[in-house]
């Protein structure tokens, strides 16, 4: 019979197309897993073979045998490039029930560019991200093509308390501040040519919001933008403020044109604790400040011991530099704070 659907009819009808997709989603998610499983299974077993026979020669033999009648039993998928490529995840992932949790949020092309990373803790902080904030591949490259984990405070540690911090990231699923502020911030979305104002800095942002709070990093939430602060007959007026649900706490915002002045430290540390008097939350930690400036001096910064008060000074960019050009200056600054943590073990030592 013809006529028009009932309203009721329609309701079915949308409750029964979200079933059917919520299924394909589960279904994608669960092919996914077992194929991630299945090659790194395969990884095992052929690098298990090789081991045994322990000659590059017969290695070499067995990888292009597998592969010539692999593919051609199942395909292009097993060719030799892809199974030297099984091995080595079943090498560097060597935890069969690690690998079955991730392979729940990544896919076998996520683990192919994480396999590209030579470095240990690198690699493993973009697996760890990569499997919380659920980054597809596109956003794996584009934040390793961005030097994310380079630019965070944690890549500036020594290399014990950035494996303990990747550690606790993994088994306790908790969130330090290292983990989450950057230096420098990547701000090229938002438009900014020539000169421009802290006004047009914070209106760019509030217009894009959504890609800020992605730069940011996982966990943001916007709050509110000049916020209101009373101090006696005084008023005073946060540029932007956020709140970190990984980290439990507010995020204070400063934004300057210009480079950093010790005179913002106070001006922070004033903002910092009427937040903590009056916004926090007993289940809260205490809040963070950043102070966002297009240049800094490390000596000054050092000097004020700006982490001791919560507040983390960092660069904005509003063009993303050429890669080997960023890299360079991250290099330098991972040289500083290497150097800094050097001094500080000789005072101790001479204390």
């Amino acid at each position: 019979m013809g006529g028009s659907i009932s309203p009721s009819s329609t309701v079915l009808l949308g409750d029964i197309q979200a079933l059917i997709e919520i299924s394909r989603q589960r279904s994608a998610v669960a092919v996914n897993a077992e194929l991630t499983l299945l090659f790194w299974r395969i990884g095992r077993r052929i690098h298990a073979e090789l081991l045994a026979g322990r000659r590059a020669e017969y290695g070499e033999e067995v990888l292009s045998s597998l592969a010539e009648q692999l593919t051609l039993r199942h395909g292009r998928g097993f060719g030799e490039k892809n199974l030297r490529r099984m091995v080595k995840f079943a090498i560097t992932y060597p935890d069969e029930a690690i690998v079955a949790t991730l392979s729940r949020q990544l896919s076998w092309s996520h683990f192919v560019m994480l396999l590209a990373i030579k470095e240990p803790m690198r690699r493993d902080y973009y697996t760890q991200m990569a499997s919380i904030e659920r980054w597809s591949v596109r956003s794996l490259a584009g934040r390793i093509d961005s030097m994310l984990y380079e630019r965070t405070a944690l890549s500036r540690k020594p290399d014990a308390l950035i494996t303990e911090e990747l550690a606790a990231m993994h088994h306790k699923k908790r969130m330090s501040p290292t983990l989450m502020l950057r230096d420098p911030y990547i701000l090229d979305f938002l438009g900014l040519k020539d000169t421009w104002h802290e006004s047009d800095l914070e209106s760019a942002i509030i217009r894009e919001m959504e890609l800020f709070l992605l730069e940011l990093g996982v966990g943001f939430t916007f709050v509110a933008r000049q916020k209101r602060i009373q101090i006696d007959d005084d008023d005073f007026h946060l540029d932007l403020l956020f709140y970190n649900r990984k980290l439990r706490r507010l995020v204070a915002v400063e934004l300057k044109v210009g480079e950093f002045k010790a005179a913002y430290k106070g001006q922070m540390e004033l903002y910092l604790r009427w937040l903590d008097k009056f916004e926090r939350e007993p289940t809260e930690d205490s809040p963070l400040g950043i102070i966002l400036c297009t240049g800094k001096k490390s000596e000054q910064i050092e000097l004020l011991e700006l982490d001791k008060s919560g507040i983390h000074v960092a660069e904005y960019l509003t063009t993303l530099p050429p890669r080997a050009m960023l890299a360079a200056r991250l290099q330098q600054a991972a040289e500083r704070a290497q150097l800094q943590v050097e001094q500080s073990n000789a005072r101790e030592a001479d204390g």
